[in-house]
């Protein structure tokens, strides 16, 4: 039976004084997709439409789409085949109107157009000339500013003082600085940018930059954090707020009128929360908040009386169990560097039990604290379940993620070496009973786990992971191509170096596999090809290993129908009870 996916628009009327209108909820479907489901959706600023993305299949080709909330008619806003989409700016000064990146006219080059909601119509505003990887823009809708990447790995940060204008770099960072720098927007009145900057200091920090010259002065700064997510007001675009991701999210106001909502928050739940979206007079603020033992629950906050009222958890249902904390962790590594990561614990276990070690993706990414779902799961069904930020992960300074560079298998994998040990050595984990699993670069980890160090592990669960960088790096989306010499210095270049990207390909060392594995693929992952999968599962099935191999053929880079989903977890399970477990399931 197929199975309806929809959004509900949920409407609460409120009086003018911001109470609830009696009797004014009201819920309705507004969308119908019976196939992968809606996840990334926003209001338009003209309160008249919702817009969302879609792809088909997995194929990351995203689409634009616009429901029409008075006669619920679902428009194609960008109805081109192969053609991926991406939203780069809306904005309340201009409700009918957007700005969308699409690479209709060159596959490796995606240029900005003006997108009128209600018509369709698309009008040519900035052409990228092939190197660039984002745009900022004014707060007039115009584009103003564009990240070029360089031949180094490096970025070039280009500003231009209106649409007609010629292009000027006023910023040039180099590799070391690219990946934990960035523009964010520009000031209301466009003569200034605020800006990540990590050069001349550790950690990314945030600075005001005049748009002329390029000359700074800082906001916010951490010796060891980069600075996460920033809140503007949405008036003025001032800063009121920074974030910095520790061992928690931890919110540093700016401004006085925020501190004061922010310490009204703070009272209405102990997560770690966010503000979500926030009404166009700016008195009303949706805010989520995230907790290790339930998922994320949305409060209506009112700034005139800083009170605040609960909406609901995204997924209510799990609200009668009870769920397991996540600890946050930290150990030395064999080479003198600070790891953090997270542990999950069974419900009254915590001594020498199996556990999952779950590496994340990216790898330039990091876990966080909070619900995690796969943390959840496994400490339900009695696995202690670790994540660890390994050296390449983000978040925690320039020297910590460069310290990453061309380390796959290598450093990288002996972070996570060293994290099991770290819990076998505290008596969490059981040593013959450690699996490895993950997703992206995750999987890539278990697979180096089941080839690099087949005696630490005693089965690998590997999604989407590829097995030989060489054929993954030359086998990239081509609107990937401007990012090929991040690649080439942070992962190692095929034509100059095929031999040492060999040395770290678990494909090539796949005879010293002596634990069992499970392998998942989508069939039209564009990032990690079905190649990737199918190369090291032939390796396998020549070898006579013990194997289980699932290839979606409706699915991409990871797994988004429910059915699909539903799939992997099942045999997942099983797998882990009979190889982690002992159990015959």
């Amino acid at each position: 039976m197929a199975i309806t996916f929809r959004i509900w628009l949920q409407m609460k009327a409120f009086s003018t004084s911001g109470s609830e209108v009696p009797g004014g909820h009201t819920s309705e479907p507004i969308t119908h997709d019976r196939d992968r489901g809606i996840r990334w959706y926003f209001w338009g600023y003209d309160s008249k439409h919702i817009l969302y993305v879609q792809d088909a299949g997995g194929n990351e080709n995203w689409r634009l789409y616009s429901v029409n909330l008075e006669n619920k008619k679902v428009r194609d806003l960008t109805p081109f085949e192969n053609v991926q989409a991406n939203v780069v700016k809306t904005s309340m000064e201009h409700p009918g109107e957007l700005l969308v990146a699409l690479n209709k006219e060159n596959d490796a080059a995606h240029d900005v157009y003006r997108l009128t909601i209600a018509t369709g119509e698309l009008s040519l505003v900035a052409k990228n000339p092939g190197n660039v990887i984002g745009w900022v823009v004014d707060a007039d809708l115009n584009i103003r500013g564009a990240c070029e990447a360089k031949q180094d790995g490096g970025m070039d940060l280009l500003i231009r003082d209106d649409e007609n204008s010629d292009w000027r770099t006023i910023v040039s960072w180099d590799s070391e600085d690219a990946m934990s720098s960035r523009p964010l927007s520009f000031t209301k009145d466009g003569r200034e940018l605020y800006v990540i900057d990590s050069r001349n200091t550790n950690a990314g920090r945030l600075v005001r930059m005049n748009a002329k010259d390029g000359t700074y002065s800082v906001i916010a700064e951490d010796p060891q954090y980069d600075v996460g997510e920033v809140m503007f007001d949405p008036d003025t675009y001032e800063v009121q707020a920074v974030e910095f991701v520790r061992e928690r999210k931890q919110w540093t106001a700016l401004k006085a009128a925020v501190e004061e909502d922010f310490l009204a928050i703070g009272r209405l739940h102990d997560g770690d929360f966010r503000i979500s979206s926030r009404d166009l007079e700016d008195s009303r603020w949706l805010i989520t908040f995230q907790s290790d033992r339930e998922s994320t629950a949305y409060y209506i906050y009112d700034r005139h009386s800083r009170m605040g009222q609960f909406l609901f958890h995204d997924n209510h249902l799990l609200a009668e169990f009870e769920m397991a904390p996540m600890e946050p962790i930290f150990f030395t590594s064999r080479d003198g560097l600070t790891i953090h990561g997270y542990i999950t614990f069974p419900q009254g276990q915590r001594e020498s039990v199996p556990m999952v070690l779950n590496v994340h993706g990216g790898p330039w990414g990091r876990d966080h604290w909070g619900f995690h779902s796969e943390h959840q799961w496994l400490a339900n069904r009695g696995y202690a379940c670790m994540s660890v930020n390994f050296r390449g992960s983000t978040g925690y300074g320039k020297e910590f993620l460069n310290a990453g560079n061309k380390e796959w298998a290598g450093t990288m994998h002996n972070d996570l070496v060293d994290a099991v040990e770290w819990a076998v050595r505290m008596g969490y984990a059981d040593p013959d009973r450690v699996a490895i699993y993950g997703a992206s670069y995750g999987g890539y980890a278990a697979l180096v786990g089941a080839t690099f160090t087949p005696d630490l592990f005693c089965c690998a669960v590997d999604i989407v992971g590829p097995s030989n960088l060489v054929t993954l790096i030359r086998s990239i989306p081509p609107y990937w191509a401007p990012m090929l010499a991040m690649l080439h210095k942070r992962v190692g270049n095929p034509d100059l170096e095929e031999e040492f990207l060999h040395s770290r390909s678990p494909l090539f060392k796949a005879n010293a596999i002596k634990i069992p594995l499970l392998i998942a693929q989508g069939a039209n992952d564009p990032r990690v090809k079905q190649t990737e999968s199918e190369q090291i599962v032939d390796a396998l099935r020549e070898r006579g290993l013990n194997f289980e191999y699932l290839l979606f053929p409706d699915e991409g880079h990871g797994f988004a129908k429910p059915e699909n989903r539903l799939k992997f977890y099942v045999t997942a399970e099983k797998f882990l009870a009979r190889h982690l477990a002992g159990r015959n399931e």
